[in-house]
């Protein structure tokens, strides 16, 4: 290795570049108080003066572009060169928990081109289909039974299980699924409560300019976001480390001032394979990150009773 390039190399945290380029930045929007209580019921926000919100449909349009072209990431190789390595975003796993019950709340997986869902706004039959359908269902309603009313109504949850080369990019599966499900584009986020979450897996698809047996360049990601404007209100018990989710959370003061903005920044972090040192920078701290956003996503699902089918895979499929 050259002197240079381990200056560089030293400086340089692939991870980093990757995880500013996958974050989606939301327009915030203000909703005022009327007569005592928000204009539209917040989730825990009835006390205050207004109340900070982002439209789903505002989020899921970050992804446009990204499901269309792909999100560039630029990667520092070994040698000093660098590339942009493209990735395309999937819908990897969603649970929306409204602050009411809304006139369906349905539970859906895509698996062998079968739906699967329940109407019953308690979500009791549900976990009565889910376990006569199949033993090994991705959701386990008996383990957060206990918990449902204080998460809230469960609204909508999606788990894909489909190969890779099944899917269809995130901003597709999503006009997809909100054809039966509008509040997929149509909610709020004050309209939700802290534990509504999504999962998101980048899947490297090229790379300019073109390296021929750059095996580092496969990895694949899952990225865990909140998705409720009250969870910096929540505090998820045990969480890993005592990290907090609402710590990444916050508006992001190099966007325009014009208009506020917030970064969704990625609670918890899986990667599948992660061979060599190309994206664990050990001048960088990345090892450390990864092992703090991994532990936050697997206490995330655990206290949740989740599981998540790419995430399992991850686990299991590290390389």
């Amino acid at each position: 290795m050259g002197g240079r390039w381990v200056e560089e190399y030293g400086r340089s945290s692939n991870l980093q570049f990757f995880l500013n380029c996958t974050t989606p930045a939301v327009e915030m929007r203000v909703l005022p108080k009327m007569n005592g209580r928000s204009s539209n019921d917040a989730w825990h926000h009835a006390e205050m003066d207004s109340v900070e919100y982002f439209n789903l449909a505002d989020l899921w349009e970050q992804y446009y572009e990204w499901s269309a072209y792909g999100a560039g990431a630029t990667v520092q190789l070994y040698g000093g060169e660098r590339v942009v390595q493209y990735y395309v975003p999937y819908l990897s796993g969603i649970q929306l928990y409204t602050n009411k019950s809304l006139t369906a709340s349905r539970s859906f997986v895509a698996e062998n081109g079968m739906d699967f869902w329940s109407d019953d706004e308690d979500n009791e039959k549900m976990s009565r289909s889910w376990s006569s359908t199949s033993e090994d269902s991705l959701f386990n309603c008996d383990a957060i039974g206990g918990n449902r009313r204080r998460h809230g109504h469960l609204y909508f949850e999606f788990f894909e299980v489909c190969s890779p080369y099944g899917r269809i990019p995130l901003m597709d599966k999503v006009y997809e699924l909100s054809q039966g499900f509008p509040g997929l584009t149509s909610l709020k986020s004050v309209d939700l409560s802290p534990v509504s979450w999504m999962s998101v897996a980048w899947y490297p698809i090229y790379h300019i300019p073109y390296q021929r047996n750059v095996k580092d360049l496969s990895a694949c990601f899952l990225t865990y976001h909140t998705i409720s404007s009250s969870f910096q209100d929540y505090t998820l018990e045990n969480v890993a480390n005592g990290y907090c989710p609402a710590a990444n959370w916050k508006p992001n003061d190099e966007l325009d001032k014009k208009t506020k903005k917030t970064q969704l920044a990625p609670f918890g972090l899986a990667a599948h394979k992660l061979q060599g040192s190309l994206w664990t920078n050990p001048r960088t701290g990345d090892h450390e990150r990864l092992v703090s956003l991994f532990g936050a996503a697997d206490s995330w699902l655990k206290q949740l009773g989740v599981q998540h089918h790419d995430f399992n895979y991850f686990i299991t499929h590290p390389m």
